[in-house]
């Protein structure tokens, strides 16, 4: 199979990956203890075999990857250090590429200028992102707490 080239990769999993997915999940679910590497031995059909040890972070992103898949869902994996082009960044935001823009010129996010593009990391992208949910949840308890004194 031909590696992807892109980053971001909208494919939907057909029938046959989500089954695979969903099954492979399973099996690890059963297997994985939080907080504890997970030990396993990996027997291919040609008799290869392979002892395979999962950092709990790396288990948990697996099980995390494997349970989107398993729904049908397509998934990118971004690499933190990836530079992405403003149209990249706002669809890992879910914003319009104006919008990002305007967050550019606003100064919200760092960038970098190659040319005449603006190219914005990845984890500059995640972490306005990680801020912009954390403004959002403590304006929604601020609203069910004025809420809840009105009732």
């Amino acid at each position: 199979m031909a590696a992807r080239t892109h980053v971001f990769d909208d494919r939907m999993p057909s029938d046959v990956e989500i089954e695979s997915a969903n099954r492979l999940r399973m099996i690890l679910a059963d297997e994985i203890m939080p907080d504890e590497p997970t030990r396993f031995r990996l027997v291919a059909e040609r008799g290869r075999q392979a002892d395979v040890v999962l950092a709990p972070g790396v288990a948990k992103a697996l099980l995390d990857l494997l349970q989107h898949v398993g729904s049908g869902r397509a998934v990118t994996l971004v690499p933190k250090r990836h530079m992405l082009t403003t149209q990249q960044a706002a669809d890992l935001l879910n914003v319009s590429r104006p919008h990002l823009i305007k967050l550019l010129d606003q100064g919200k996010m760092k960038y970098e200028t190659v040319g005449r593009h603006r190219r914005i990391s990845a984890e500059a992208a995640l972490d306005y992102r990680t801020e912009r949910d954390a403004d959002r949840a403590a304006a929604l308890a601020e609203l069910a707490a004025i809420d809840a004194d009105l009732v």
